[in-house]
């Protein structure tokens, strides 16, 4: 039988192949990081974006209660207004009672001062229950603008890259 012939082979060693192997495996384990800190970032905007879309939706309920708030001080100074006509016609009415009886005219004269003192009171009440709805409508008016910076603000914080692209670059 013939024997067969072993050819000795040598063996090379490939220089740089570990270097490629460790390199690779470095560049993967890079990405993962990076991609486990993006996931991260992304529940803390998706966090952040629900917390501003509750936070609108309270504004929104805020400025409806100060419309109606608004309205509640209009109604107010009307009556306050009509309160004042009443203490004048009640002033008029004492100054016809101070001609009737004699005895207490004085006392009735001093009465008839500091109703007309209560009477100019009122009239200034009045008055500036108009600038406080007027401040109170105001107060609507900014919250109605912060309820829009806020919608804005969401958008912004659950988009930022159409916010940073779509609006050129921030920096």
């Amino acid at each position: 039988m013939p024997e067969h012939e072993v050819e000795e082979v040598e063996v090379v060693p490939v220089r740089g192949s570990m270097f490629v192997v460790i390199t690779t495996a470095l560049i993967v384990v890079v990405m993962a990081v990076f991609t486990w800190v993006m996931y991260g970032m992304a529940q803390k905007v998706f966090l952040l974006t629900d917390v501003m879309v509750e936070m609108n939706q309270s504004f929104k309920y805020i400025v409806t209660d100060m419309d109606s708030m608004a309205e509640d001080m209009a109604e107010m100074n009307g009556e306050i207004a009509r309160m004042s006509t009443a203490v004048g016609e009640m002033n008029a009415s004492v100054t016809e009672m101070t001609g009737a009886v004699g005895e207490m005219s004085a006392n009735v004269a001093l009465l008839t001062g500091e109703i007309e003192g209560i009477g100019g009171d009122l009239a200034a009440m009045s008055e500036n229950m108009s600038y406080l709805t007027g401040t109170v409508y105001y107060i609507g008016t900014s919250m109605s603008r912060m309820t829009y910076d806020v919608g804005k603000a969401s958008t912004a914080f659950s988009s930022p890259l159409s916010y940073m692209f779509g609006n050129g670059f921030p920096f």
